[in-house]
């Protein structure tokens, strides 16, 4: 069942949340304990991250180096059918311009195809480690609007080729990401607004926001998208703050400011446990402030972080 439906048949806010596929060389076996923690909250959808490969230099031993590509978490597409088969869960797998050509992802939408999954989360991506500007690959894309434009073309039976295919009859649909407090990469936010329109145009049923502590930025992005003529779900993304060091990691990482009460609160601590437990509380507060303003969806980050949002989930939902 596509996002969108199974959001607005949600007979409260709805819950999901973001898994990663295991590190290469490792079984699925934490997936499930992640999945099992949260589970009885009833989360309508999982999405699945897709990681790029990238270079790493191994130390020949001679002053050499040789370089290698390698993709760390490989799977997304066997994981996504893993979790479906086993929980009978909507997956929504990750699919990235960021690494992948147009053969690579046809390939990808042939195997979920056949797998039976069809929701998506349409993403450009991260720039490789060693790159300083976004490169795609050759025969890639820059934008994550050209990549809608191939999931289209394959939902009317279209290769890249331009040869036809014999299509399902379920066709793909997806959201993709925006951003509160503007993409990093976007000059300002009437630009980072007009690409989310774009995208919106080319197809989007909704867009997942990248995580926020401060709902005041999440409102005021809603209601500028609004004014722009944006009209689709925007699904606050939250992930509890654990660490003290996180105070630093996480506005470097993802760009993104913390609140000054926030903050404050962490600064007093004097053990990461202690840190936890603020988290823990601002996004109980956080949560309930959203749901009050009638969000449609709150969707978690769950990476290091799946016992503080089981905490949280007990008390929301």
């Amino acid at each position: 069942m596509r996002v969108t439906d199974l959001i607005n048949s949600a007979e409260k806010t709805a819950f999901s949340f973001e898994i990663l596929p295991p590190i290469k060389g490792t079984g699925i076996e934490k997936v499930y304990q992640d999945i099992d923690a949260l589970r009885e909250f009833d989360p309508k959808y999982i999405n699945i991250t897709t990681h790029r490969s990238e270079f790493v230099y191994k130390d020949l031993g001679n002053g050499l180096f040789q370089r290698n590509r390698v993709r760390r978490r490989p799977g997304t597409v066997a994981v996504a059918a893993a979790i479906q088969n086993r929980y009978g869960i909507t997956t929504v797998p990750h699919i990235l311009c960021s690494g992948f050509n147009r053969e690579d992802t046809e390939y990808v939408l042939l195997d979920l195809q056949f797998l039976g999954i069809t929701d998506l989360l349409v993403l450009r991506g991260d720039k490789a480690k060693h790159e300083q500007l976004f490169t795609p690959e050759p025969g890639g894309y820059a934008h994550a609007v050209e990549l809608q434009e191939q999931i289209n073309r394959f939902n009317r039976g279209i290769s890249v080729d331009g040869s036809e295919m014999k299509i399902s009859k379920t066709p793909f649909t997806y959201g993709v990401a925006c951003y509160p407090e503007k993409h990093d990469e976007a000059p300002n936010m009437e630009s980072d607004l007009y690409w989310l329109k774009k995208k919106v145009e080319a197809g989007a049923e909704y867009a997942v926001t990248q995580l926020f502590y401060d709902n005041r930025k999440y409102f005021d992005f809603v209601e500028r998208a609004r004014a722009e003529g944006i009209y689709v779900p925007i699904i606050p993304g939250i992930k509890p703050l654990k660490r003290a060091a996180q105070l630093n990691i996480i506005p470097k990482t993802f760009k993104v400011d913390l609140p000054k009460e926030l903050t404050e609160e962490v600064l007093k601590c004097t053990t990461d446990e202690q840190v936890k437990q603020v988290g823990i509380e601002w996004c109980i507060q956080q949560c309930k402030e959203l749901i009050a303003h009638g969000v449609p969806s709150i969707h978690f980050y769950t990476v290091g972080a799946v016992d503080s949002i089981r905490e949280v989930a007990k008390v929301i939902y």
